[in-house]
């Protein structure tokens, strides 16, 4: 008996070759539009799909396949003899192969704002056939993935059409069309709801499952948003864990916040234990290791830049866990051949590739906060508002941006000290501020690292003198925070008495 296939795609990459080989297996094949087209011209006989149909094709292409003689083909139960007498009777033929994938509406609407031709560009006749088939996979095989040709031409010439093989090509179906549909729902939210609407999808491509979660009794896997990952992340030794991916994040976020600057990020349990931009990434790493190097050990490494020889000596020094650079270079690589517990990754770029994420969301018992993506905007520093009588130098300034930008992409409550381009300090997740500043400096203090000069910077408003008073006593010279404390006089205050420059940028970041 001679099977059928209906084939109707938008992207058509691998599509000529895909029918040729169903034909050779013995299919028939049916189409419609552009695709019917394009088999036509390379030589495939193909059946168009008003043959089938005994419709033609109407509203401007808007109803093509929406058809009994089309889903009655694909739906009707081949284990069930009152489905194939009914199926005979109304003279509807079994199609036995489905490859469908949608209109582009992705591609659309980062193309225009066009809403009637995004509108146009929403399928409704292939998610049908997709879910029809998906559901009748008991006997139809349904390919939406063009990676799947190769595989699904291999199971009918190898008799690996099993009904296992077909059960998996069906659950990648409906995540197909629960993913195109999650992306219109969001879409239309984003556009007339301001992009919270009452229902919010969040859907991810998996990368790769993790040994393990955060514990080795749980399970893990990462998931990416718009390909990030797979065209940025490229491992070169180790396996990334759940932990890694964490800890790289958080790591990510800061050395790649300062644009095209060398900046170098230590960081150890998703916290930063060192930061540094020097004029080199060598220098950068030294003043950043300064900082904590006790904790620095076993640690998380972000490289805004290309990793060398020489800097993967100096790395190599002591024992850190993960290293992330735009690059690492073949001779760097080799340095690290000797520690079989390192991990590196690079991004494939000579600096370090942040996502664009637009939207946040944290998981919380019972469901997920959902927020706008928190961004410190460079104009916040330069814009800062001056409160004290001192203004800040200009190296006092660059010392502010930094330490300010490090607090905002740090745990609340947080405060940064940093000198001379470096972090020399840093208290974080702390339950009030005051311990953080204090434990910051005590810190310092232990690793006998020298804050007087430093700039401070706070995520939130000081709401209370005594961080100040502890600063100036250590030889803070420059302190930046939002403001918007009840008792901001008193900060200013304090900082006239002390003889220091004081910013409030009026944007607060906490990070919970």
């Amino acid at each position: 008996m001679v099977k059928r296939a209906l084939v109707s795609v938008s992207d058509k990459s691998g599509i000529v070759d895909f029918c040729k080989s169903l034909v050779k297996n013995g299919f028939e094949v049916i189409s419609t539009g552009g695709t019917y087209k394009i088999l036509v011209e390379n030589g495939i006989k193909a059946i168009e799909i008003d043959e089938v149909t005994k419709f033609p094709e109407c509203f401007e292409g808007r109803v093509k396949t929406l058809n009994p003689f089309v889903h009655g083909g694909i739906l009707h139960r081949r284990d069930k003899q009152s489905h194939l007498n009914q199926a005979k009777e109304l003279g509807v033929e079994a199609i036995d192969l489905v490859c469908v994938n949608l209109y582009p509406f992705k591609a659309t609407i980062e193309k225009t704002d066009d809403f009637e031709e995004i509108i146009e560009n929403i399928d409704i006749g292939g998610p049908a056939m997709v879910r029809s088939a998906s559901k009748n996979f008991d006997s139809v095989m349904i390919v939406t993935d063009v990676n799947d040709y190769a595989k699904v031409i291999d199971a009918l010439e190898n008799e690996k059409n099993t009904l296992e093989f077909r059960r998996n090509l069906m659950i990648k179906a409906f995540e197909h069309t629960a993913a195109y549909d999650s992306m219109i729902a969001n879409y239309m939210n984003s556009r007339f709801n301001g992009g919270f609407g009452e229902k919010q999808f969040i859907v991810g491509n998996k990368v790769m499952n993790t040994r393990y979660g955060e514990n080795p009794h749980q399970n893990g896997a990462l998931y990416e948003f718009d390909k990030h990952y797979s065209d940025n992340f490229k491992t070169l030794k180790g396996e990334a864990s759940f932990n890694n991916l964490n800890d790289l994040s958080g790591a990510v976020k800061i050395a790649s916040a300062f644009g095209v600057e060398n900046a170098v990020c230590i960081t150890k349990h998703g916290n930063p234990c060192g930061f540094a931009i020097k004029d080199t990434l060598l220098e950068a790493y030294e003043e950043a290791l300064k900082c904590d190097p006790v904790s620095a050990f076993g640690g998380v490494v972000a490289v805004n830049g290309v990793v060398t020889k020489e800097l993967a000596l100096k790395m190599n020094e002591i024992f850190l866990e993960v290293i992330i650079a735009g690059r690492i270079t073949e001779e760097a690589q080799e340095v690290f051949d000797s520690k079989k517990r390192i991990k590196l990754f690079e991004m494939g770029h000579d600096k370090l590739v942040l996502a664009n994420d637009i939207k946040d969301f944290k998981h919380i018992d019972g469901g997920f906060v959902y927020q706008d993506a928190d961004k410190v905007n460079d104009d916040e520093v330069k814009n800062a508002k001056l409160m004290s009588a001192k203004e800040a130098t200009p190296q006092e300034k660059k010392d502010m941006e930094i330490a300010y930008k490090v607090a905002s992409l740090t745990k609340s409550n947080c405060v940064v000290y940093v000198k001379n381009s470096a972090m020399v300090a840093v208290g974080m997740g702390m339950t009030s501020r005051v311990d953080a500043s204090q434990c910051a400096l005590k810190k310092a203090k232990e690793m006998g690292l020298d804050v007087a000069g430093a700039a401070l910077a706070s995520e939130a408003f000081f709401p209370f003198r005594d961080s100040i008073d502890a600063a100036a006593a250590a030889g803070v010279k420059s302190v930046i925070e939002p403001g918007g404390s009840i008792r901001d006089e008193e900060i200013i205050e304090a900082a006239n008495e002390f003889g220091m420059s004081l910013y409030f940028s009026e944007v607060r970041h906490f990070l919970h």
